[in-house]
């Protein structure tokens, strides 16, 4: 059995004050992808770096502060590649984990924000890592997808669809196009095991959201479609603190 554990931290050095290694030191995944690391490597500590019986890979944005992916691996990678285009890499939003059994996208979806000012960047980057997504299935490897994609797909996937129809996540476009991923051979694992509304990943810091539990389910992982067999469980963590959005789990049979 594989684990593969994901994680916006929304900041990697906060969630390290707010207990991230203790956390992942317990929970043990096998690989974790975390996402919103908001910082280069030269400005972490050792216990970041080189945390008790896992390797460091990071891909940090260019400005310092901003966006970035990491992941806490136990065994090596086969190879370790960025997304491949550069306006998107130097934002730190995709790592490409290859291993012997699965190929693990670690990814940071753009926020397409307020007004929609950053919707044809995001679009450019959906599209972008379908097109590397369907590269890599179609060489045979096997992938998992996962992250914070920024989007609620489907009304269940937020508490109040209907008021946020014109906000960032939940836009037509971006709907349309998880519709139209999801339509070229890929899963959201989570829906496999659980048809019913109320399971979010996120919540707003403001308006006590998450004691409301008034929030998005924006994290996922994702499986080509030739791959949803070896799924064995796709859960939320929701009770796990540490930042505005909360870890998911997969766990694979390989």
């Amino acid at each position: 059995m594989l684990t593969i554990a994901s994680w916006n931290v929304n900041g990697v050095r906060a969630a390290l004050e707010h207990g991230m290694l203790k956390w992942l030191d317990e929970a043990k995944p096998d690989v974790l992808c975390i996402q919103e690391t908001k910082a280069q490597p030269d400005q972490l500590p050792a216990s970041l770096l080189e945390p008790r019986g896992y390797r460091t890979l990071w891909a940090s944005a260019a400005r310092k502060g901003y966006s970035g992916v990491a992941a806490f691996v136990r065994a090596e990678p086969v190879a370790v590649t960025p997304l491949g285009v550069l306006e998107h890499d130097c934002e730190g939003r995709v790592q490409i984990l290859r291993f012997p059994q699965v190929t693990i996208v670690n990814t940071y979806f753009p926020n397409s924000q307020d007004a929609g000012a950053r919707l044809d960047y995001k679009l450019g980057f959906c599209e972008a890592l379908l097109e590397r997504c369907n590269r890599l299935r179609a060489d045979g490897q096997n992938l998992v997808i996962c992250g914070d994609y920024n989007i609620a797909h489907q009304p269940i996937d937020l508490k109040n669809p209907k008021a946020n129809e014109n906000n960032a996540g939940y836009l037509p476009e971006e709907r349309a196009w998880m519709d139209k991923f999801l339509a070229a051979g890929y899963v959201d694992t989570f829906r496999m095991f659980c048809p019913d509304p109320g399971h979010y990943t996120w919540w707003t810091y403001r308006f006590q959201a998450r004691k409301k539990d008034i929030g998005w389910r924006l994290d996922y992982h994702c499986v080509n479609t030739e791959f949803r067999s070896a799924v064995a469980e796709s859960t939320i963590l929701k009770t796990v603190m540490g930042s505005d959005h909360c870890p998911v789990l997969l766990r694979l049979r390989v």
